[in-house]
């Protein structure tokens, strides 16, 4: 009886997941047609933000995450960082070196490490949900470069959303070891070796893996580029559709009522709703989000900086639905699920927030 309901309730929340998606095609159908220089504008801009940046940024990333996954490096490194992972984050130590790459890299390098880490078993679902929420961040380059010099004009909030960011970041990985999935069986690796024996077993394991693998230089290369070719087309596409899509809905006054809430909800938590406008932003696209966010404010209202620079870390943080689709892209041939995902995004951009307005008087 239990299993009926819980099928009936699976199928239900699916229709009116495939009612709300078909309904928003026809939405961005009908302003494209609607509003064609607007779209082709915006797909534009989405296809020299790829270009530009994202494309010179990720994909040497993606090339080289599969390379020492061949090489076996980040077995290596899972072995040597086993004894921090696993007290902090209840992660095996191959989660080590997914953190360490996505901060450096950025989204979504995280995701496409944490895939090929649940494809080859090394991680179970849980730990693979729990570790792309926190390896979804920012890579320091943009953070510093474009939000703080680029949009801010100066280099003094860098600091403080540096620490908000990945400081939230790793609170969240901190947070989400006590969540437990009944569903989920216990798997990964064994606790690791004595000091004295814990580099020749990390020596051992990349050997290992590298004779798993068996591939010769040239046929690994040759598959990491074909591959990551691949995966930055798709990155590319979705970043172009939400720049199309997010355009057409604020010029059409789509999205009024989400203002308005949004800005009541700022407003009931004692911020000021001119900030509205840059979460809106943030919501579907983090560039223009965080542009948004270092602006003076919704009809030129000039607001302090420490509550721009609040807005910027939550927009940072929850990285926009263009994001989200490029992880449960790359996540797609996992068991992995959107939801929790969601839900620990939101999470992050929260803490994020409360850390700028905790530390700033410190910084300032």
């Amino acid at each position: 009886m239990d299993r009926l309901v819980e099928r009936n309730e699976t199928r239900i929340s699916s229709f009116a997941g495939m009612l709300g998606i078909g309904g928003i095609a026809l939405l961005l159908g009908g302003l494209a047609f609607g509003m064609p220089g607007k779209a082709l504008e915006a797909s534009l801009r989405g296809v020299s933000v790829w270009w530009d940046v994202l494309f010179p940024a990720l994909f040497p990333f993606f090339v080289l995450s599969e390379i020492m996954l061949g090489f076996g490096i980040v077995h290596f490194a899972g072995k040597l960082l086993d004894p921090l992972m696993r007290p902090l984050f209840r992660l095996p130590g191959v989660g080590g070196f997914v953190v360490a790459m996505g901060f450096v890299s950025g989204y979504p390098v995280g995701a496409r490490l944490t895939s090929r880490l649940m494809e080859q078993s090394m991680i179970n679902r849980d730990q693979g949900e729990r570790l792309v929420a926190m390896t979804t961040t920012s890579d320091p380059i943009f953070l510093i470069g474009a939000v703080c010099i680029g949009f801010f004009g100066n280099t003094e909030p860098a600091l403080v959303l540096a620490i908000a960011h990945y400081g939230g970041a790793l609170a969240l990985g901190i947070i989400s070891r006590y969540r437990v999935d009944k569903n989920e069986s216990k798997t990964g690796h064994p606790p690791g070796p004595a000091q004295g024996s814990r580099i020749r077993s990390a020596l051992a394991a990349m050997h290992q893996a590298r004779l798993a693998d068996g591939r010769p230089f040239a046929i690994l290369l040759q598959q990491s580029l074909q591959s990551s070719l691949v995966l930055m087309m798709i990155v590319g596409g979705l970043v172009v559709f939400f720049s199309a899509a997010m355009t057409l809905l604020v010029d059409s006054g789509s999205l009024i009522l989400f203002h308005h809430a949004i800005a009541g909800l700022l407003d009931l938590f004692g911020l000021s709703p001119h900030l509205a406008p840059s979460l809106i932003n943030g919501t579907f696209e983090v560039t223009i989000g965080a542009k948004a966010a270092a602006m003076s404010g919704d009809a030129g209202v000039t607001l302090p900086l420490v509550h721009r620079v609040a807005a910027a870390a939550f927009v940072l943080s929850w990285a926009g639905l263009s994001v989200h689709a490029q992880v449960a892209g790359l996540m797609s041939r996992t068991p992995w699920r959107y939801w929790p995902f969601a839900r620990f995004r939101l999470l992050h951009g929260l803490l994020a927030m409360f850390i700028v307005y905790l530390i700033w008087p410190l910084c300032h």
